[in-house]
C-alpha cells in the first residue's frame, strides 16, 4: 500500500538505527519501526497518523532514555528532540511526555557538561511551559510534594537565564536615530491624547504640541524626550514595558495619564519618570544581568506562571505606584519617598510566593501605605525586643541628653518667632501678628504687622506677657477663641488652635498655627517655659529618630561583636597594691 511507511522511500538517521536501543515488541498490535526520517514529500495522512500511534505507543521507551543515569550522550539528544515535536504537535502526546519525563531529570540535564544536550533540555522544557495551560504549568513546577534545596537551585538557575535574556535591551539606551524607536517613543504621546491631524498643523505648532505633551507624560525633557531614556539600565527596557502597558491596557494607561495631567504640577506623578525608575527596581529586584549563583535557590513561582513576567509585572506595579501616590498625597520632592515604599510594596509580595499574577495583584494592592506603615513601626519594635540588655540601658541613658537637645531647639524656634494669622468675627484672614520669645527666655513679645514685612525685630513689637505670668497653655477646643465661635471652627482649625492664659487666667492669648509643624514646636516650646513635658507627636518622631541615630553611632565600633547580656565579673584585687612605676629614671 502506498500508505504504508513499509514501502515509503525513507532516509535513516546517519546516528544508527535508534530502534536497537528500544528493545523489540513481541506483541501483535505493531512491529517496531526504525524512526526514519521521511522527506518533506511524502506529508500522506494516513501515514503520519500511523507515526503518531507508533510515537505514542513508544512514549515510555523514549522518556526512558531521558530518565537514564548513563546512556550515550547521541540517543540522549535524539530523544530529547523526539520528545520536544511530540509536544509541540499534539495534546494528548503532551500530556504523556508530562506525565514520564520528571522535572528533576529534565533540569538535571541543564547542569551536564554537552552542551548539544544542554540545549536540548532547555528547548523541550520551553515547549512543555508554552504548551502548558495555567493549571498544568503550575503542575509541572509543584509537581513533587515538597520543593527540594537541589529542586529549589534548578529552578531558580532556569529563572535566571531566561530573565537575563532581557540584559541587552537594559543595557541598550535609546538611540534618537533609530526610527523604530522614535515611532514608540510618539505611540505612546499618540496613544494617551486625542491629537488633532498633525499634517494640517505647521512645523512650528507641531512642535510646540508634541512638547506640551510630552510634559504631561512626565518627562523631564520635553522637546527631546529620548534624553530621559539613555541612562541604561534600564535603557530600552522601560521603553518596552511602557509601550507593553499602553498598547495592551489602553484604557488604564490613558486613565493615568489624563487624571495626573489634570492635577497641579507639584502633585502629578510623572508617568514616563515613574516607569523608567520602576523598570529599574523591578530589573533589580528580578536581579537581571545578574549571573545566577552557584547556591542561589530563591525563584518565584509566578516566573513559571507567566511568559512575559516583567512587562506584567510592570502593568501591575505602574497603576499601584499611581495609587500609593495619592495614598501618600506626594509632591514632585516626595518622588524618591513614594519609590522607596513602592519597593517594598513589591518586595514584601513577591516574597510571599504568590504563584500567578492575579494572586500577586490582590495582595500587593491590599498592602497600602498604612500597611507598611504598620508593618515598619511592628518590624521596629520587635527589633527594639531583641537588643540586647546593655544597648536598652545604653538607649535609656541618652533619652535625657537628646531630650534636652529638643528643648534647646524649641526654644531657640520661639525666639525667632513666627507669623501668625487673626481670625475675626466674620472668619476674614486680612491680618497677622507676629510672636517672638526674648533671647533671655523670659518675655513674649507680639504685635500686628503688615503683609509684606520682613521677620520684625522685637523692639518693634510693643506688647508683651511676662513668661512667670502665664499660667497655663490650652490646645484645641479648651482654647478662649475656640469656645467663643464653637460649632462654627472645622476640624482642621480646631487641630492648629492653642491659647496661653496670663495674670490670674482672665486673659488669654490666642493662636492659630498655620501647619502643625509650627503647632508642635509652639506648644512644645511653651511647656518647656512652664517645665512641663513635651509631648506632641514630632517631639516622639524626632526623639525616636535621635535615639536610633546616636545607637547607631556608638555601636558602629561593635558590628559583628556579640553583645553579652550581662556584663562580665569584675576580677578580684590584688592580694597588695605594692607597685608602681619609676619616672626619675631615664629611659635608655
Amino acid at each position: 500500500s502506498p500508505c504504508c511507511p513499509a514501502t515509503a522511500p525513507k532516509h535513516h538517521c546517519s546516528r544508527g538505527d535508534l530502534h536497537e536501543g528500544m528493545g523489540q515488541n513481541t506483541s501483535n498490535s505493531f512491529q517496531p519501526i526504525p524512526f526514519p526520517c521521511y522527506p518533506i514529500s511524502f506529508p500522506r495522512y494516513s501515514s503520519c497518523i500511523y507515526l503518531t500511534r507508533c510515537l505514542t505507543h513508544r512514549t515510555f521507551q523514549i522518556a526512558s532514555f531521558v530518565n537514564a543515569t548513563v546512556l550515550d550522550a547521541s540517543i540522549q539528544q535524539v530523544s530529547l528532540a523526539i520528545l520536544e515535536s511530540m509536544v509541540l504537535s499534539s495534546s494528548s502526546l503532551f500530556q504523556q511526555v508530562k506525565q514520564e519525563v520528571t522535572l528533576e531529570r529534565l533540569l538535571s540535564q541543564l547542569q551536564v557538561t554537552d552542551q548539544q544536550i544542554q540545549t536540548k533540555a532547555m528547548a523541550l522544557l520551553m515547549a512543555l511551559l508554552q504548551t502548558a495551560g495555567h493549571a498544568d504549568r503550575q503542575n509541572i513546577i509543584h509537581s513533587s510534594a515538597s520543593v527540594g534545596d537541589e529542586m529549589a537551585h534548578y529552578l531558580y538557575v532556569l529563572q535566571s537565564v531566561t530573565l537575563n535574556h532581557l540584559e541587552s535591551r537594559m543595557r541598550m539606551p535609546l538611540d534618537s536615530y533609530n526610527q523604530d524607536q522614535r515611532e514608540i517613543l510618539h505611540g505612546l504621546r499618540q496613544a494617551a491624547f486625542e491629537t488633532e491631524s498633525e499634517n494640517s498643523l505647521s512645523h512650528e505648532r507641531r512642535r510646540s504640541l508634541c512638547a506640551k505633551e510630552f510634559k504631561k507624560l512626565g518627562f523631564s525633557n520635553n522637546s527631546n524626550p529620548g534624553q530621559d531614556l539613555l541612562r541604561a539600565p534600564p535603557g530600552l527596557l522601560a521603553l518596552d514595558t511602557m509601550a507593553h502597558f499602553a498598547s495592551r491596557y489602553p484604557d488604564a494607561y490613558s486613565r493615568f495619564v489624563l487624571e495626573n495631567s489634570s492635577r497641579e504640577d507639584k502633585h502629578e506623578c510623572p508617568f514616563a519618570r515613574s516607569s523608567i525608575q520602576l523598570t529599574l527596581i523591578l530589573c533589580e529586584i528580578l536581579s537581571i544581568g545578574e549571573p545566577p549563583s552557584e547556591t542561589g535557590s530563591d525563584y518565584h513561582p509566578i516566573f513559571f506562571a507567566q511568559d512575559q513576567l516583567l512587562d506584567e509585572l510592570f502593568c501591575i506595579c505602574i497603576q499601584l505606584l499611581n495609587k500609593t501616590w495619592k495614598e501618600m498625597r506626594a509632591t514632585q520632592e516626595d518622588f524618591d519617598k513614594v519609590m522607596q515604599v513602592v519597593r517594598e510594596q513589591i518586595t514584601r509580595t513577591l516574597s510571599s510566593k504568590p504563584t500567578s499574577l492575579e494572586l500577586f495583584k490582590n495582595k500587593v494592592n491590599a498592602l497600602n501605605y498604612s500597611e507598611i506603615l504598620k508593618l515598619r513601626q511592628t518590624e521596629r519594635l520587635h527589633q527594639e525586643e531583641t537588643l540586647a540588655p546593655p544597648v536598652l540601658e545604653l538607649k535609656e541613658r541618652l533619652r535625657p541628653e537628646l531630650l534636652e537637645l529638643i528643648r534647646q531647639q524649641r526654644l531657640n524656634r520661639l525666639c525667632q518667632g513666627t507669623l501668625f494669622r487673626k481670625i475675626s468675627s466674620r472668619r476674614r484672614q486680612d491680618k497677622l501678628w507676629h510672636c517672638r520669645l526674648s533671647p533671655n527666655h523670659k518675655v513674649l513679645h507680639f504685635g500686628d504687622v503688615e503683609e509684606e514685612t520682613e521677620t520684625p525685630t522685637i523692639e518693634s513689637l510693643q506688647e508683651k506677657i511676662p513668661v512667670a505670668d502665664i499660667k497655663a497653655l490650652l490646645t484645641g477646643k479648651d482654647c478662649p477663641h475656640m469656645k467663643e465661635h464653637k460649632g462654627k471652627q472645622t476640624k482642621e482649625v480646631l487641630a492648629l488652635a492653642f491659647s496661653v492664659t496670663y495674670d490670674v487666667e482672665e486673659y488669654s492669648l490666642n493662636f492659630i498655627a498655620s501647619s502643625r509643624t509650627d503647632f508642635c514646636l509652639w506648644t512644645d516650646g511653651l511647656s518647656v517655659l512652664l517645665g512641663r513635658d513635651m509631648s506632641s507627636e514630632c517631639m516622639r518622631s524626632e526623639l525616636e529618630t535621635l535615639l536610633s541615630m546616636e545607637i547607631k553611632l556608638r555601636l558602629l565600633d561593635l558590628e559583628n561583636v556579640p553583645i553579652p547580656d550581662s556584663a562580665p565579673p569584675v576580677p578580684k584585687p590584688p592580694s597588695n597594691f605594692n607597685f608602681c612605676y619609676d619616672f626619675s629614671q631615664a629611659e635608655q
